[in-house]
């Protein structure tokens, strides 16, 4: 699909990789819309590459629906989604005081991660099946998981399986939406670059960076940026999960 004045929303759109793909699909051509709840970065970030921000919350229905509403006032009906909001609880199943889980944050992780998915893909879907297709596709909608779908840590358990329901809801949301010409595709990135990250002092970047085979160092999100771009323009990338992981597997810690 050629992106020359076609709308694109992108989730989590402020920064990292849903940042960095922003600034990849406008410098293509096309009309971005950023749904973050960062405003004063969300803000600045759409003005920089010459979109729009619309603050969302994934995990509100309504809240998605006035978005979607709000982008497609400003560019048109959107034919590219990109999933990249999320959060990354840390918990163990049982803390070092014995106590459990705490139920809230797992549930959190789910409605944003999963859920949040979830409602943007349909709710986009559901409007961009309106609209004729450009040739044999009417667009595309591609998820972010992560390596932990597949190699959860410990203290990931509420991540793990917000990220493994991504994966799992990928191929029976393609098989769903290919008679409406619309694609579902997701990324599960390793050991990235994002702000989370940024947080952490240089020698632990160095250290998580050198876990990986190759290439030895975190992921750029504009090599995740590379990926979106490469999937939209390939029409026979559907209904698959693809690692971007630089060949790592996760150890238990």
């Amino acid at each position: 699909m050629e992106l020359q004045n076609v709308g694109v929303i992108v989730t989590g759109g402020a920064s990292g990789l849903g940042g960095a793909t922003a600034s990849r699909l406008a410098a293509q051509g096309a009309k971005v819309a950023i749904f973050d709840l960062n405003e004063g970065v969300g803000q600045a970030h759409a003005a920089e590459i010459g979109g729009v921000f619309v603050r969302v919350n994934v995990a509100d229905e309504t809240s998605v629906a006035d978005g979607i509403a709000a982008a497609e006032a400003a560019h048109g009906i959107a034919r590219v989604l990109v999933n990249c909001a999320g959060t990354a609880p840390a918990a163990k199943t049982i803390g070092k005081d014995g106590q459990p889980h705490a139920v809230d944050t797992f549930r959190k992780a789910i409605e944003v991660n999963l859920i949040g998915t979830f409602i943007m893909l349909a709710r986009f879907a559901a409007r961009l099946a309106t609209v004729d297709p450009v040739g044999e596709e009417r667009g595309v909608i591609i998820n972010t998981a992560s390596v932990a779908a597949y190699e959860g840590q410990i203290g990931q358990t509420a991540y793990g399986a917000s990220k493994a329901g991504v994966v799992g809801l990928t191929l029976p949301a393609a098989r769903d939406l290919a008679p409406l010409g619309i694609r579902v595709i997701t990324i599960a990135p390793g050991i990235f670059s994002t702000p989370m990250l940024a947080a952490l002092p240089p020698a632990a970047q160095e250290s998580l960076g050198k876990q990986v085979p190759f290439p030895s160092r975190l992921g750029r999100p504009d090599e995740y940026a590379d990926l979106v771009s490469a999937i939209i323009a390939n029409q026979m990338l559907n209904g698959e999960t693809i690692r971007l992981d630089g060949a790592i597997r996760m150890g238990p810690r």
